[in-house]
């Protein structure tokens, strides 16, 4: 107890802003992703292959606009006007997914909504590590990604609670979560205040050179190798959600499975980020991608309802012991002036596993079924953790 208070003074203020601008953001955004896999297949009538497709195409640009906006914000030194403009940007689409009548609708709008988070994402994952002494990073990165994390789970409760009031209207829900999402852009605008330090950097370089690239180190390469290796098996979340389906899962309870998700999560990433601070990271991250492996296969093979639940519940306890964990991996490797370049590079290896994990994912259900989909991400996580293995006396 005595060490959570310790650690707690050391979490600064922005870093507890930018938590609950994460938290309203998300549960903007889930109470129409938490939908959004079932109203393309049974409202606009699209196939499975289509909505893998969607999915990785949106998070593929977004992880290469992080590229960009991490790199632009180590040069100019200032991060916070990017993620305004990403956050709002990502709030200002959404009127198009109520609006949308084929999937081609909905990926115009899950385009824009990614390429406001691949602009946001970076300098705000820099913008914590700029603010946080680095004994207490795993702490912080752990502390924004619960909250978020109660965003991911309260979004979908309030769909599921939208739509029972309003017997399955999708589009009315689309249209609240507009509300949600304005508030977040407006606490983001007023609370956040950058560190002084990233104001008054002199002369500006671009990061963008072999050179600084190299001057990253091994260590930071090591770790975009193995995300870029587990996320290749890491489809979209959606294909859980069609799973859970499937099993049996009504369509009105489909949104409670990721309040189950992120819940677990949610409970999980603090306390294990603060056991990462004192303990090391290794251990629990290798931990954290094996649970995933086995939460696959659960998947594969699940043949009743409730079974999917605490499927959905293992599934958020692996992202409390890897999500943060990474992060703070990243920050505790890199030089501080490249920040925002690291993140950048990081999320952009995710991004572009994430293109054809979810091609993959799809082509796999519609040829093999659904169990050839989760076989393989598992397999893709066990590889991982054997690079991980092989570099753990790095760590």
């Amino acid at each position: 107890m005595q060490l959570q208070k310790k650690l707690m003074q050391k979490i600064p203020g922005t870093v507890w802003v930018l938590g609950f601008v994460s938290l309203l953001t998300d549960i903007s955004s889930e109470m129409i992703h938490s939908l959004l896999p079932l109203f393309l297949v049974s409202v606009l009538g699209t196939n499975v292959f289509t909505v893998g497709m969607i999915e990785g195409i949106a998070e593929a640009t977004a992880s290469i606009l992080k590229v960009f906006s991490g790199v632009l914000s180590d040069y100019l030194g200032h991060r916070k006007g990017l993620a305004v403009f990403g956050y709002g940007l990502s709030t200002f689409i959404k009127p198009l997914f109520a609006v949308a009548t084929s999937s081609t609708g909905v990926l115009i709008a899950r385009f824009g909504d990614r390429i406001g988070k691949g602009i946001r994402v970076a300098p705000r994952d820099a913008l914590v590590a700029d603010s946080t002494n680095p004994e207490a990073l795993g702490a912080a990165y752990g502390l924004r990604q619960s909250l978020d994390t109660i965003g991911a789970f309260l979004g979908p409760l309030a769909a599921f609670a939208l739509m029972t009031a309003s017997k399955n209207n999708f589009r009315l829900v689309f249209w609240l979560a507009l509300i949600p999402g304005f508030l977040a852009v407006a606490l983001l605008t007023v609370g956040v205040r950058e560190p002084r330090a990233k104001k008054t950097q002199g002369s500006r370089s671009n990061p963008l050179q072999w050179q600084t690239l190299r001057s990253l180190g091994q260590k930071y390469w090591v770790i975009v190798a193995v995300a870029l290796l587990f996320n290749l098996g890491n489809s979209s979340d959606a294909f859980l959600l069609l799973r859970a389906e499937q099993i049996g899962i009504s369509a009105s309870l489909i949104p409670l499975t990721l309040v189950v998700m992120n819940m677990a999560y949610s409970l999980s990433a603090y306390p294990l980020g603060i056991l990462s601070d004192r303990f090391g990271r290794f251990g629990l991250l290798v931990g954290g991608f094996i649970l995933y492996a086995l939460v696959y296969l659960g998947f594969a093979f699940v043949q009743a309802p409730w079974q999917v639940w605490g499927l959905f519940a293992l599934y958020g306890l692996h992202l409390g012991m890897s999500q943060g964990l990474l992060l703070a991996l990243v920050a505790n490797n890199i030089p501080a002036n490249l920040r925002g370049t690291a993140f950048g590079f990081f999320n952009l290896a995710i991004g572009l596993a994430l293109l054809p994990a979810s091609l993959l994912a799809g082509g796999l259900w519609q040829t093999l079924g659904a169990e050839a989909t989760f076989i393989a991400g598992s397999l893709f996580a066990i590889a991982a953790v054997l690079l991980l293995i092989t570099q753990r006396n790095k760590y």
